[in-house]
């Protein structure tokens, strides 16, 4: 107890609370048409690859638009940031209600509907923004723990689209968007930690193999969590012929574990250090995606996923307990990119499962590629953190305790990855 009020006490808990709940809310409408996606499909008559396209459009847009929201967040403060983005979102969850009737428009919308996907750089840095480096684990975590909107999203729209129409879903999600947005707007208090820079040094981040580096980290982590959340409603069903809010429900428990892991990924990193957190967190991945290609029972994937979310979530808070070391002045600039590409990951899963349920007649072989694709990402991070722990980052990924913050600031700038 007195470890959480001396967290609460060394930042501004209502600007966390309000990042965590802009983020939860702003996640939600991003997978919302996966969420949607059994309703959607029957509509159209929609093919494995064509709902594998449908669902990945609103991760593969909102992918670009993260970074370009992190760098207008360090020139008009992050929350007038966000306040932006949801202005935005609100107007095109109105256009989905009033304009979006065939398959071409559902496409078009999902292109909207990645506007709410720029949230995460700008969220996150909000939200822990305020805090020390000894909780920034922590308060990433909570932050980010917002991706638990999959779960909200998993298990509303599917009832919602049932009594009142899918594309009805989308102006009742704008009305629920004015709640994150007032909060926000009322309790939230821009950080002291945004330093004054040139573009040039904002991007710099852009150009650092290290950035890189943790892009092919997040891939994994995030795109697996983001890919699989809006997949899993469509494969349940197709897979499983269970009913659409059966679906939904199981998708929720699964997404539900893995955000609240997040947080939980974030308070181990602080502890014993993120580097080890993600070994530990790649090896379950690769042995739950190995499991789920052999085409398990509904019970078994069930727990598979559940598994894999679980570790998902912990990647996340594991990478994000990292990045403040790496880059402490262009914080909300390098996690930005790093979402933007993390997600774009995102869009790559639910393709790569239908291509091969499409044209291999099951989903194992998607699974199976992803676990070796995660398994090299897995040999990258034991190469290149024996560099990160000899430069910027104490052993196992621990905070270095003898540098001051503007000591590690400087030293993290000029840190050039082998």
């Amino acid at each position: 107890m007195a470890n959480i009020k001396q967290f609460l006490h060394s930042g501004h808990p209502m600007t966390l609370f309000a990042s965590f709940l802009y983020f939860d809310f702003t996640f939600a409408v991003w997978v919302l048409n996966g969420a949607m996606g059994p309703f959607i499909s029957e509509q159209f008559h929609l093919s494995p690859a064509q709902i594998g396209l449908m669902v990945s459009l609103p991760t593969f847009a909102g992918a670009l638009m993260r970074f370009p929201l992190g760098v207008l967040g360090q020139y008009i403060g992050r929350k007038n940031a966000a306040i932006v983005e949801m202005s935005c979102i609100i107007a095109a969850l109105l256009f989905g209600l009033f304009f979006v009737h065939s398959f071409s428009t559902v496409l078009a919308m999902g292109v909207l509907l990645g506007t709410a996907g720029a949230s995460f750089g700008v969220a996150l840095s909000l939200g822990s923004g305020w805090f020390p480096k000894q909780y920034k684990g922590l308060a990433m975590g909570i932050a980010g723990a917002g991706n638990s909107g999959t779960a909200l999203a998993a298990f509303f729209a599917p009832r919602l689209a049932h009594v009142y129409g899918w594309n009805h879903v989308y102006g009742l999600a704008a009305a629920f968007m004015l709640i994150p947005l007032i909060v926000m707007a009322v309790f939230a208090k821009e950080p002291p930690d945004t330093e004054h820079r040139s573009l040039g040094e904002h991007l710099k981040c852009l150009v650092e193999a290290d950035g890189w580096y943790f892009n092919l980290i997040y891939i994994i982590t995030f795109g697996g969590f983001l890919g699989l959340a809006t997949f899993l409603p469509s494969l349940f069903v197709a897979q499983f012929h269970i009913a659409k809010t059966q679906a939904g429900t199981l998708t929720m428990c699964a997404t539900l574990v893995g955000s609240l892991t997040r947080v939980l990924g974030g308070w181990l990193s602080d502890k014993i250090g993120g580097i080890r957190t993600l070994y530990g967190v790649f090896a379950i991945v690769i042995g739950a995606l190995i499991g789920l290609s052999t085409s398990p029972a509904l019970g078994a994937t069930t727990a598979l996923f559940m598994i894999a979310f679980a570790a998902l979530g912990a990647g996340n808070g594991a990478t994000f307990q990292l990045v403040p070391f790496r880059w402490p002045l262009a914080t909300a600039v390098a996690g930005s990119m790093i979402g933007e590409i993390g997600a774009l990951g995102g869009s790559i899963l639910p393709n790569v499962l239908g291509q091969s349920k499409q044209h291999l007649g099951s989903f194992g072989p998607g699974f199976a590629a992803y676990a070796g694709f995660a398994a090299l990402v897995l040999v990258m991070i034991t190469v290149v953190s024996r560099t990160w722990t000899r430069t910027w980052i104490g052993a196992g990924g621990l905070a270095l305790q003898t540098h001051s913050a503007d000591a590690a600031g400087v030293a993290s700038e000029d840190v050039v990855a082998a």
